[in-house]
């Protein structure tokens, strides 16, 4: 990005109706348990970041197939009010994507999808998105749609010389084409263990800062990975990892804290941002995020958003919200 314009971002990726369901515990297999409270409302792992992004002033454009139900029109009007350009996003008959996701009561939560129409989407779609959008700073990917329509996109973004970022989730493995054209790769840790295999942490460990560095010198991108509360770890491009505390709040839903994550770090990158300061803005909207119920409803904007932004610039002040978090290096 050059100038004071808007970072402009090409978001490939999902779109889902989030239901999400408040309970007391998890049902046991064959149990009926009464939940407190029921609400629907807009995700997709894709849409997501792409609110996030578009909250902090990046100029968005969505790459994404719909159904020809209900949810589809609902999203579409959601884009609207969020300011989010759908020029690239089609529709297909059948179901959009929804995604069940019940929420405990100390916030964690557990999500099962059906991609419906996000399966739709094709490379040539994704392909045309990012070879005639003007001025394109990021393109920014996810794994809720078919591997090859992304590294379509990717293999454009690269031949203009425009970053891409990866977050491969849900965990899978990465095709090696796209792999080839993913210049950052934002894993969580469960994400994380899966990419490394064998050569990672044991299930209940850690990622130690030997096993990220080994990680991303064997896949041969830029490697972020997200550590929920503990921040996130960025293995620099001499092999050196920093860890990037978080801000210390009261988690009510962790339901798209990564998506805010990975959205505001775009954001960041775009903006032209080191990918420290893009990283501790990332943690400031993440934090902000869990803070609040729901998914894209969580997403801070107004004072939150401004609270995110001082946190993540110039460290926590008495009006931020945010109590001070030690910035880590080694482990």
């Amino acid at each position: 990005m050059t100038g004071d314009r808007a970072p402009s971002i090409v978001v490939v990726g999902s779109t889902m109706m989030d239901m999400i369901s408040y309970l007391p515990r998890l049902p046991a297999a064959g149990e009926t348990l009464v939940g407190e409270r029921f609400s629907l409302g807009f995700g997709g792992k894709g849409a997501n970041q792409a609110v996030m992004a578009r909250r902090l002033g990046a100029e968005v454009a969505m790459v994404n197939c719909l159904g020809t139900d209900v949810f589809g029109d609902l999203t579409l009007e959601n884009f609207a009010r969020e300011g989010i350009d759908v020029e690239h996003v089609i529709r297909a008959e059948g179901s959009s994507g929804i995604a069940a996701i019940w929420v405990e009561p100390d916030g964690t939560n557990r999500i099962g999808i059906v991609p419906g129409a996000n399966d739709a989407m094709t490379p040539q779609q994704a392909e045309t998105a990012v070879t005639t959008s003007a001025g394109v700073d990021v393109v920014l990917a996810q794994f809720e749609v078919p591997q090859p329509v992304t590294a379509a996109a990717f293999t454009a973004a690269s031949a203009r010389g425009v970053p891409t970022v990866l977050n491969p989730a849900p965990a899978a493995d990465v095709l090696p084409e796209l792999l080839a054209v993913t210049d950052w790769l934002v894993p969580n840790e469960v994400e994380f263990r899966h990419l490394a295999g064998a050569a990672g942490p044991a299930e209940d460990g850690r990622a130690t800062d030997e096993d990220i560095r080994r990680v991303a010198q064997h896949l041969s991108v830029r490697l972020l990975v997200t550590l929920g509360e503990e921040g996130v770890a960025i293995c620099g491009a001499d092999g050196t990892v920093t860890r990037v505390g978080a801000p210390a709040v009261n988690a009510v839903d962790t339901t798209g804290a990564g998506d805010a994550f990975v959205g505001a770090f775009a954001y960041g990158l775009g903006a032209g941002m080191d990918e420290v300061a893009a990283a501790r803005l990332g943690c400031g909207c993440a934090a902000a995020s869990v803070t609040l119920a729901g998914t894209q409803t969580s997403f801070p904007a107004g004072a939150a958003l401004e609270a995110a932004r001082r946190w993540a610039a110039d460290g926590p002040t008495p009006s931020t919200g945010f109590p001070s978090p030690p910035l880590r290096s080694g482990r």
